[in-house]
């Protein structure tokens, strides 16, 4: 469905649409084609009249691992390649920001990288028991422009933002919620998600869909405070030494 790449999965349900990350050997980890694929979903459903919630999962042990340190690599070594994922990144961020449905998260295990993005840029979150988010940019060398640092401070302190976007510690499911990061626990995330998004579609529409819009003006407004300086500060940490000596280290220990 909306001639996606084998990377995403995107099914109907009448007018619920489920979206599955869908590299599950890889636990889901972040190639280009994923990439791509997510820059161009948000606008798909926007533009789809029929669909009124989508729940975003991933398949398999993980929700998304982050950045896959192939993917990495060859972002270290190709210029154009650089450019076409700083430009992508920028479109998932408002894409999701700007999202015409509610976008509910069923965070079924890990997500890291860019799918603790996706779960912070989600408009209701349930999360798995033994499940957790992390952003480790900072510990591979890089700027986390479409990561924490971008929505955390609407959801946490400041201080406890820093602490969590600069050393990339673990945040646990029950913590999560504790701090505003996650709605709910929960053991099976998926059937709660879809749960709530079926509630929220059986109110008015125009209601529901305004009602987001009034309150992404704010997470929108805040993103774009920073998005343009946090992308050109990550399009520079690509190439830098550091970055490129521990991509090389984390690609011989898959090896």
């Amino acid at each position: 469905m909306y001639d996606m790449p084998s990377e995403i999965d995107v099914r109907a349900e009448g007018a619920l649409r489920i979206i599955t990350l869908n590299r599950p050997d890889d636990l889901n980890a972040v190639n280009d084609s994923l990439h791509v694929g997510l820059a161009r979903l948000w606008q798909r459903l926007t533009d789809d009249a029929s669909a009124r919630a989508a729940v975003i999962t991933g398949s398999g042990k993980a929700f998304s691992a982050g950045g896959d340190f192939a993917y990495l690599a060859e972002l270290a070594e190709d210029a154009a390649l650089r450019a076409k994922t700083i430009r992508d990144g920028r479109e998932i961020v408002l894409g999701m920001a700007r999202c015409r449905i509610p976008v509910i998260a069923a965070v079924n295990g890990p997500a890291v990288g860019l799918g603790c993005s996706l779960v912070a840029l989600s408009d209701i979150v349930f999360i798995a028991p033994d499940a957790f988010l992390a952003d480790p940019h900072v510990q591979v060398g890089l700027v986390a422009a479409d990561g924490g640092p971008l929505t955390w401070p609407l959801h946490i302190s400041l201080l406890l933002a820093k602490e969590y976007a600069l050393t990339g510690t673990r945040i646990r499911a029950q913590r999560a919620v504790e701090l505003g990061l996650a709605n709910h626990v929960a053991d099976d995330p998926f059937a709660a998600a879809v749960e709530c998004a079926k509630k929220i579609m059986e109110l008015p529409q125009q209601a529901v869909e305004s009602t987001k819009r009034v309150l992404n003006i704010h997470l929108e407004r805040a993103v774009l405070a920073s998005l343009d300086y946090a992308l050109s500060a990550e399009h520079q940490s690509f190439v830098t030494e550091d970055f490129r000596a521990i991509v090389s280290k984390l690609n011989a220990g898959k090896n």
